[in-house]
Protein backbone atom coordinates (compact mmCIF):
# COMPACT_ATOMS: atom_id res chain seq x y z
CA UNK A 1 0.00 0.00 0.00
CA UNK A 2 1.50 3.43 -0.66
CA UNK A 3 0.88 6.39 1.31
CA UNK A 4 -1.60 8.45 0.87
CA UNK A 5 -0.38 12.37 0.58
CA UNK A 6 -1.52 14.35 3.89
CA UNK A 7 -3.55 16.76 2.28
CA UNK A 8 -5.35 14.08 0.52
CA UNK A 9 -8.38 12.55 1.94
CA UNK A 10 -8.40 8.83 1.45
CA UNK A 11 -10.77 6.51 1.64
CA UNK A 12 -9.72 5.26 4.83
CA UNK A 13 -10.96 8.21 6.52
CA UNK A 14 -14.42 8.51 5.07
CA UNK A 15 -14.84 5.47 6.85
CA UNK A 16 -16.83 5.59 10.29
CA UNK A 17 -13.98 6.05 12.73
CA UNK A 18 -12.30 8.74 10.16
CA UNK A 19 -15.37 10.78 10.03
CA UNK A 20 -15.93 10.98 14.04
CA UNK A 21 -12.34 11.92 14.33
CA UNK A 22 -12.91 14.45 11.75
CA UNK A 23 -16.18 15.87 13.42
CA UNK A 24 -14.26 15.96 16.93
CA UNK A 25 -11.28 18.07 14.98
CA UNK A 26 -9.25 15.64 16.09
CA UNK A 27 -5.37 16.42 14.78
CA UNK A 28 -4.16 15.10 11.14
CA UNK A 29 -0.50 14.91 12.58
CA UNK A 30 0.97 11.32 12.47
CA UNK A 31 1.06 9.89 15.34
CA UNK A 32 5.12 8.10 15.83
CA UNK A 33 3.98 4.41 14.78
CA UNK A 34 6.10 1.90 14.86
CA UNK A 35 8.67 0.73 12.41
CA UNK A 36 7.18 -1.21 9.43
CA UNK A 37 3.69 0.55 10.02
CA UNK A 38 1.63 1.06 6.84
CA UNK A 39 0.19 4.37 5.86
CA UNK A 40 -1.66 6.36 8.94
CA UNK A 41 -4.90 6.10 7.60
CA UNK A 42 -4.81 2.64 6.48
CA UNK A 43 -2.92 1.52 9.91
CA UNK A 44 -5.59 3.10 11.87
CA UNK A 45 -8.15 1.24 9.78
CA UNK A 46 -6.70 -2.21 10.16
CA UNK A 47 -4.66 -1.88 13.95
CA UNK A 48 -7.15 -3.85 16.37
CA UNK A 49 -5.08 -2.21 19.42
CA UNK A 50 -4.44 -5.69 20.04
CA UNK A 51 -0.52 -4.36 21.95
CA UNK A 52 0.80 -8.02 20.24
CA UNK A 53 3.41 -5.77 18.86
CA UNK A 54 4.40 -3.97 22.19
CA UNK A 55 4.52 -7.17 23.65
CA UNK A 56 6.78 -8.26 20.90
CA UNK A 57 8.98 -5.64 21.35
CA UNK A 58 12.53 -6.26 23.04
CA UNK A 59 13.71 -2.75 23.54
CA UNK A 60 9.75 -1.78 25.09
CA UNK A 61 9.70 1.02 22.90
CA UNK A 62 6.54 0.32 21.86
CA UNK A 63 3.62 1.66 24.08
CA UNK A 64 0.12 1.97 23.64
CA UNK A 65 -1.26 5.56 23.65
CA UNK A 66 -4.99 6.76 23.06
CA UNK A 67 -5.36 2.93 22.31
CA UNK A 68 -2.84 2.70 19.42
CA UNK A 69 0.70 1.69 19.26
CA UNK A 70 3.29 4.46 19.56
CA UNK A 71 6.70 4.59 19.72
CA UNK A 72 8.04 6.30 23.03
CA UNK A 73 12.31 6.52 22.40
CA UNK A 74 12.67 7.63 25.95
CA UNK A 75 13.96 4.35 27.44
CA UNK A 76 15.81 3.09 24.56
CA UNK A 77 16.21 3.48 20.48
CA UNK A 78 14.93 0.71 18.21
CA UNK A 79 16.65 -1.94 16.80
CA UNK A 80 14.38 -2.89 13.63
CA UNK A 81 14.16 -6.54 14.71
CA UNK A 82 10.73 -6.85 12.83
CA UNK A 83 9.37 -8.27 16.33
CA UNK A 84 6.19 -5.96 16.27
CA UNK A 85 5.78 -6.60 12.91
CA UNK A 86 5.65 -10.39 12.57
CA UNK A 87 3.54 -10.41 15.87
CA UNK A 88 1.11 -7.95 14.02
CA UNK A 89 -1.93 -10.41 12.90
CA UNK A 90 -3.36 -7.30 11.27
CA UNK A 91 -1.07 -6.19 9.11
CA UNK A 92 -1.09 -2.86 10.59
CA UNK A 93 2.77 -3.65 10.82
CA UNK A 94 4.20 -5.30 7.70
CA UNK A 95 8.03 -6.09 6.68
CA UNK A 96 9.07 -5.38 3.15
CA UNK A 97 9.11 -2.31 0.66
CA UNK A 98 5.28 -1.09 1.43
CA UNK A 99 5.55 -0.06 5.12
CA UNK A 100 8.73 2.79 5.37
CA UNK A 101 10.05 4.15 8.50
CA UNK A 102 9.86 7.81 7.53
CA UNK A 103 11.48 9.69 10.20
CA UNK A 104 15.32 11.30 11.40
CA UNK A 105 16.29 13.19 14.28
CA UNK A 106 16.75 16.58 14.91
CA UNK A 107 18.17 18.67 17.47
CA UNK A 108 17.05 21.78 19.46
CA UNK A 109 18.50 24.93 19.99
CA UNK A 110 18.35 23.42 24.08
CA UNK A 111 21.72 21.26 23.32
CA UNK A 112 24.15 21.35 25.62
CA UNK A 113 26.46 22.08 23.05
CA UNK A 114 24.93 24.23 21.19
CA UNK A 115 24.72 26.76 24.88
CA UNK A 116 28.96 26.02 24.88
CA UNK A 117 28.87 22.70 27.04
CA UNK A 118 30.94 19.67 25.64
CA UNK A 119 28.74 17.07 25.48
CA UNK A 120 28.94 14.09 22.93
CA UNK A 121 26.47 12.01 23.79
CA UNK A 122 24.11 11.63 21.05
CA UNK A 123 26.95 10.99 18.31
CA UNK A 124 28.29 8.35 20.60
CA UNK A 125 25.00 6.78 20.50
CA UNK A 126 24.87 6.58 16.58
CA UNK A 127 25.66 3.59 15.40
CA UNK A 128 24.90 5.24 11.53
CA UNK A 129 26.97 8.04 12.51
CA UNK A 130 24.56 10.19 11.13
CA UNK A 131 25.31 12.57 14.14
CA UNK A 132 28.69 14.60 13.96
CA UNK A 133 29.93 17.61 15.28
CA UNK A 134 31.21 20.79 13.46
CA UNK A 135 33.64 22.73 14.62
CA UNK A 136 32.26 26.39 15.49
CA UNK A 137 34.23 29.63 16.36
CA UNK A 138 35.44 29.16 20.00
CA UNK A 139 36.14 25.53 19.72
CA UNK A 140 33.22 24.66 20.34
CA UNK A 141 31.61 21.90 18.44
CA UNK A 142 27.62 21.74 17.08
CA UNK A 143 26.11 18.87 16.43
CA UNK A 144 25.13 17.85 12.67
CA UNK A 145 22.75 15.37 11.53
CA UNK A 146 23.06 13.93 7.95
CA UNK A 147 19.18 13.11 7.10
CA UNK A 148 20.88 10.86 4.56
CA UNK A 149 22.43 8.47 7.48
CA UNK A 150 19.55 8.92 10.31
CA UNK A 151 18.10 5.55 10.72
CA UNK A 152 15.93 6.98 12.56
CA UNK A 153 16.08 4.33 15.73
CA UNK A 154 16.09 7.03 18.51
CA UNK A 155 18.97 6.02 20.37
CA UNK A 156 20.39 8.81 20.67
CA UNK A 157 17.53 10.17 22.20
CA UNK A 158 17.16 8.68 26.17
CA UNK A 159 20.87 9.60 26.76
CA UNK A 160 20.62 13.41 26.19
CA UNK A 161 20.34 15.03 29.39
CA UNK A 162 19.13 17.90 28.12
CA UNK A 163 16.28 16.56 26.03
CA UNK A 164 17.18 18.17 22.82
CA UNK A 165 17.09 15.23 20.64
CA UNK A 166 13.88 14.31 18.78
CA UNK A 167 12.03 12.59 16.21
CA UNK A 168 10.92 14.63 13.42
CA UNK A 169 8.85 12.80 10.24
CA UNK A 170 11.23 13.23 7.26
Amino acid sequence: MTAAPSTAVSPASLTRRGLFRRLAGASTAEALRPPFAVAEADFTDLCTRCGDCAAACPPGIIVMAGGYPEVNFHQSGCDFCGRCADACRDHALVRGAAAGWRHAVAVADSCLAAQGVVCRVCGEQCEAGAIRFRPAVGGRAAPVVDPAACTGCGACIAPCPAGAVSVAFA
